[in-house]
């Protein structure tokens, strides 16, 4: 399941994080990437220790944890460090691959797990042509092997999807797509029963908002949360 997450970074978070990647020190991309991705990999990204990448970092997950829909529909127990990427010119494409199911941060002793993968896109859409991610079997309720999802959002939007999942980014053939990507390790390993979380979620969500606090909100939010206590690992 695909699932779209508006205004993760507002405008003066965004105009100050377009400010950043347009004095950043570009490398490979090559650099991060693992032997099958390598393969199929031509972007550039920024050192993940350099002064722009930190600060960038402070700006994304400071949207992330002012977004009640990131939350209930990550449930995240770890967050990888955001990084940055950089498609345009002779770097401009990421072929079919499949993300790690396990990442390292270096110097940090940290290792995450891969279950849900995150691209927050970071320059406006009308600026470059091509650079959509896709997704196969992303669409929303399709399994694995049922088709391909195309995604491509205005800047400051983020779009979640399973780490199982093969993807790529098309090539970028007018412009300069910019984005920050990150992994996510769930308190829910499931993604089966993260997307009934979520759903249900919703649903209380909507039923709060026409019918106030009712005694069937209050009921339900009991049965979500012991859901959550049975599946969750903290």
């Amino acid at each position: 399941m695909l699932i779209t997450i508006p205004d993760v970074l507002g405008p003066d978070a965004l105009a100050r994080a377009q400010q950043l990647l347009a004095s950043a020190p570009w490398e490979d991309g090559q650099a991060s990437a693992g032997p099958q991705a390598a393969q199929v990999k031509n972007n550039q990204q920024l050192p993940p220790t350099c002064a722009q990448a930190l600060a960038l970092q402070t700006l994304v997950l400071g949207g992330l944890e002012r977004h009640p829909l990131f939350f209930s529909a990550t449930l995240p127990k770890k967050v990888f460090p955001p990084m940055f990427n950089r498609y345009g010119g002779a770097h401009n494409a990421y072929g079919d691959h499949v993300d790690n199911a396990v990442r390292y941060a270096p110097g940090s002793g940290v290792r995450t797990r891969t279950d849900i993968s995150c691209t927050l896109f970071l320059a406006d859409p009308a600026s470059y042509d091509g650079g959509e991610l896709v997704v196969q079997g992303g669409g929303v309720g399709s399994g694995a092997g049922s088709g391909e999802q195309r995604t491509k959002l205005a800047a400051g939007a983020a779009v979640l999807y399973p780490g199982t999942r093969v993807h790529r980014v098309e090539p970028v053939t007018r412009g300069v797509r910019l984005a920050s990507f990150f992994w996510i390790e769930s308190m829910v390993r499931s993604e089966e029963q993260r997307r009934l979380l979520f759903d249900f979620d919703l649903q209380l969500m909507r039923l709060r908002e026409r019918d106030g606090e009712s005694a069937e909100a209050v009921a339900l939010t009991g049965t979500y949360h012991n859901l959550l206590r049975q599946w969750a690992d903290t």
